[in-house]
């Protein structure tokens, strides 16, 4: 049974189009804004997401964005606009299809069918720096083996690291991402906070860190073996 990850803040619709995507013999799950829907990929494992455009705590631009962070798992854009530079901006942040409201449910099933066809199966990859392994797949951090708890802020920090393994994160990019997944404003001294928080849990030595190390006056980096 395939799965579908729903992102639409409009309540109605989105409980029209659950209940027909079941009955079609999808499994779905709905998250009714950007944090919600990201917090759902990151706790799930699925074969397809329907991202509407605008979002009340965001927007689909940048959850399909931080989406593609980490995973190519096919992303459909659902949009009550009709603009050139609307459906540009889509495939451009790595949306693979794009349908405007009001749209026939029959169709969605279709292109839903055609970019599930178009994919191969992903296979999930391990995100590894050191002694630290991230399975986004599954949701899990381990270190040498024994599972790492993290909170969800923590957890999108880390895979941006580990994702961008050697390259150099500026504070202001990591604050942009936090703050498009958590729908909160992220000041230095929380940003601070964070960064401590994830050193304590994956280091062996958080006031050494060996690997999430400062570059001074530029940001961090996760150290590249």
């Amino acid at each position: 049974m395939p799965s579908i990850l729903l992102v639409e803040d409009d309540e109605a619709l989105a409980r029209n189009l659950t209940q027909f995507l079941t009955a079609e013999g999808f499994s779905v799950k709905h998250g009714s804004g950007q944090r919600a829907g990201m917090q759902l990929f990151l706790s799930d494992s699925f074969d397809c997401v329907l991202l509407d455009l605008t979002l009340g705590d965001g927007n689909g631009f940048s959850l399909c964005k931080a989406i593609r962070e980490f995973s190519q798992v096919p992303v459909i854009f659902l949009t009550a606009s009709a603009e050139e530079s609307c459906t540009v901006a889509g495939f451009e942040v790595g949306g693979d299809d794009y349908i405007s409201k009001p749209f026939r449910p029959r169709e969605l099933v279709a292109r839903i069918q055609n970019v599930l066809r178009r994919r191969t199966p992903e296979t999930p990859k391990l995100l590894k720096c050191r002694s630290i392994t991230a399975d986004p797949s599954k949701g899990l951090v381990t270190k040498n083996g024994k599972e790492v708890f993290l909170s969800a802020l923590e957890y999108r920090l880390l895979l941006l690291f580990l994702s961008n393994k050697g390259a150099v994160l500026s504070r202001d990019r990591l604050a942009d991402e936090l703050w498009t997944f958590s729908g909160e404003f992220i000041g230095d001294n929380t940003l601070n906070v964070y960064i401590k928080r994830l050193r304590d849990k994956i280091e062996d030595d958080p006031q050494n860190p060996e690997i999430l190390k400062t570059v001074r006056g530029l940001g961090y980096k996760a150290v590249d073996e």
